[in-house]
């Protein structure tokens, strides 16, 4: 069963010249109802601007298009913040381009009601309000100063500042939840006794909200009243968790060998063998289409694991990008834990690297742009790879890069995976050695490894083992092993590798964008760091006691 919501919904302008609230109730069904959930919002332009309505309109209208086209992958609050500071963005443009506009701002409470949960976001003095039972609380907190002759002043509004601090909470659905979002031309003169006597006098949202208005109205309420109130009425029976456990319930098939048939998948080849998965090449029987199954190691299975796969398969299958192997529908329905990825014909880069090829410089600049434009479109998906390396990049005959092996990614928000060190240690990031969680940028230094070995067959630091504690110190040039390389491909390589984060480059798109200008428009080379950082104290020990031997043989020969 779908969740299930009842709405009602009211808005009057009351003693003003003309209604400056605006709301939105969007409903969606089937797999949107699903993955994005159901969105509710009030919105209250800021009084005696001109541009106070259109704020608010403008505000809202962009939150009911845009979230509902962010990624599945983000979470609920990330997806909203992205498109609320796009919003707040825009208002400050126009009200700077248009004079009558000047100071153009809006309150917002914003609900979103997916799957077993809500998440909010608060700005300004609009209020949500939650009936559970006998309970009756507030959700959010007014941003307004706290002085008695100021407390209709607003410290916080969508398109007051650049800097917009939005409030976010989140928490668990319970069927008959009542959810009450008002401006406060209603909560101000019902205050939360006279809200929570309407709601429990008229128990049906259609009927709620225009009563909750009314009353307000009728004691001199002084602003315009909107109210928007929901009742859940049924939660969804499949929700993401639920999917994956649904997966978890099957088992994985026994090991399979060339020739034998698994759900009319018949068996070619043996891909890969990990202690965790196997990877096998497969021919579907009815439609003679080549594809690879990806399976857990019967050796290794247990609930763990198979929680894990579970989500490993419900990632895969929602990044969409030729830079990435396909999962592809089954002709029929899986009966054992595996799913199917489009085939390529190719290698893997450490393929490549094993069978004694060596790449050029323009050929692992060329390489790396195209594996920052697939790095880009994950990191856009809020997913963090966390295992990049040649193993990991396929190069077709196709001549096209494809990132392989989602087993360790990371989905913060969304789905998560168990802390500490994922990978392969000699593409580890600094930071990560030391305990950090993985990000974004340290894909990108691994990505900068994986260019440095293809060049060099050789690492930045040196090999790492799995037991190591390494030390970092300067990395050494690649044209050191490669003398053919050019300074400007040595700049990117090395400020990709630096120890320290803030030296790295910070997004996938500046990464490539270096690799793509080449000499045309080279990076400043690096300042070597300082003694002490290289070498540590030794050096100036050193040299303070070869400073105190010559003053000391001074003296006696005084």
């Amino acid at each position: 069963m779908p969740l299930v919501v009842t709405l009602g919904s009211a808005s009057e302008r009351g003693p003003r010249e003309r209604n400056e609230d605006f709301f939105i109730a969007v409903t969606p069904q089937g797999p949107e109802l699903a993955a994005k959930g159901v969105l509710l919002a009030v919105a209250d332009g800021v009084s005696g601007n001109a541009g106070g309505r259109e704020a608010a309109e403008a505000l809202l209208r962009t939150l009911a298009a845009d979230y509902y086209t962010t990624p599945d992958t983000w979470s609920t609050a990330h997806a909203l913040e992205t498109v609320i500071q796009a919003a707040n963005r825009w208002i400050l443009a126009q009200a700077a381009a248009r004079l009558e506009l000047a100071g153009m701002s809006s309150t917002l409470s914003a609900l979103v009601l997916h799957g077993t949960r809500y998440t909010l976001a608060q700005v300004g003095d609009s209020r949500i309000y939650l009936l559970r039972g006998a309970r009756f609380e507030q959700l959010t907190t007014d941003h307004v100063w706290e002085r008695p002759d100021m407390r209709h002043v607003l410290k916080r509004a969508v398109g007051l500042d650049r800097f917009l601090d939005v409030d976010y909470a989140e928490g668990e659905l319970c069927t008959g939840d009542v959810f009450l979002l008002v401006s406060d031309g209603v909560w101000e003169p019902l205050q939360t006794l006279g809200l929570h006597e309407q709601l429990l006098l008229h128990r049906e949202p259609e009927y709620a909200a225009p009563a909750l208005v009314r009353e307000a109205l009728a004691r001199r309420g002084t602003d315009n009243a909107t109210a928007l109130v929901v009742r859940v009425d049924g939660l969804p029976d499949e929700t993401l968790t639920d999917a994956l456990e649904l997966n978890r319930d099957l088992a994985a098939p026994p090991r399979l060998k060339p020739g034998m048939t698994w759900d009319r998948l018949e068996v070619l080849e043996l891909l890969h063998e990990s202690h965790e998965t196997l990877l096998y090449k497969v021919r579907e029987s009815d439609s003679g289409r080549r594809c690879v199954m990806k399976t857990l190691n019967p050796l290794a299975e247990d609930d763990m694991a198979r929680a894990a796969f579970a989500q490993e398969a419900w990632l895969a299958r929602r990044v969409q990008s030729h830079y990435f192997s396909q999962v592809v529908t089954p002709a029929r329905a899986p009966t054992g834990l595996y799913y199917l990825m489009s085939w390529h014909e190719g290698a893997t880069l450490q393929q490549h690297l094993d069978r004694g090829r060596h790449f050029a410089p323009a050929e692992v600049a060329q390489f790396g742009i195209r594996l920052l434009k697939g790095l880009g479109a994950l990191h856009r998906l809020n997913i963090v790879h966390r295992d990049i390396k040649p193993a990991n990049l396929h190069w077709g005959r196709d001549e096209r890069l494809r990132i392989l092996d989602f087993g360790v990614a990371l989905c913060p928000g969304v789905l998560e995976r168990p802390p500490g060190k994922a990978g392969t240690p000699s593409y580890l990031a600094p930071e990560l050695h030391a305990g950090a969680e993985a990000t974004a940028a340290s894909d990108l230094y691994a990505a900068g490894v994986t260019l440095y070995h293809a060049l060099t067959r050789r690492y930045p630091y040196g090999e790492i083992e799995p037991f190591q504690h390494p030390r970092f110190g300067t990395p050494v040039p690649p044209s050191r092993s490669r003398p053919d390389c050019p300074a400007w491909l040595e700049r990117v390589l090395l400020k990709a590798v630096a120890v320290e984060p803030r030296e790295r480059f910070e997004t996938a798109e500046e990464f490539r964008l270096a690799l793509e200008q080449g000499g045309t428009r080279p990076l400043e080379a690096a300042r070597p760091p300082p003694l002490l950082k290289r070498h540590g104290l030794w050096p100036v020990l050193a040299l303070l006691s070869l400073l105190l031997n010559l003053l000391l043989a001074w003296l006696l020969l005084r």
